[in-house]
């Protein structure tokens, strides 16, 4: 099963985050099917939050599930999934 959530980079008490596309049996920050976006939660709101919203929608169609924190960024930006997690 297929993936999206977050890479975590950075240093101590300076996380940065790309929203990636993983296979979920891989570790948190091991390899990647793709990058398609950033998370920087130090950052002025409306810098924090960037991403492929094509992209996105594309993996979400083919049935990837977001993890619980990127549904919720992706609710931020305006990315609807309907229960199912499916993009509408």
């Amino acid at each position: 099963m297929v993936r999206i959530r977050l890479k975590r980079f950075g240093t101590k008490k300076r996380p940065f985050y790309r929203i990636v596309v993983q296979d979920i049996r891989k570790p948190r920050d091991g390899a990647t099917l793709e990058e398609i976006g950033i998370y920087h939660p130090i950052e002025v709101e409306d810098k924090q939050i960037a991403f492929n919203e094509e992209r996105a929608r594309y993996w979400l169609s083919v049935g990837a599930q977001p993890s619980e924190t990127v549904h919720k960024l992706f609710n931020k930006k305006g990315v609807t999934l309907d229960r199912k997690g499916q993009a509408q």
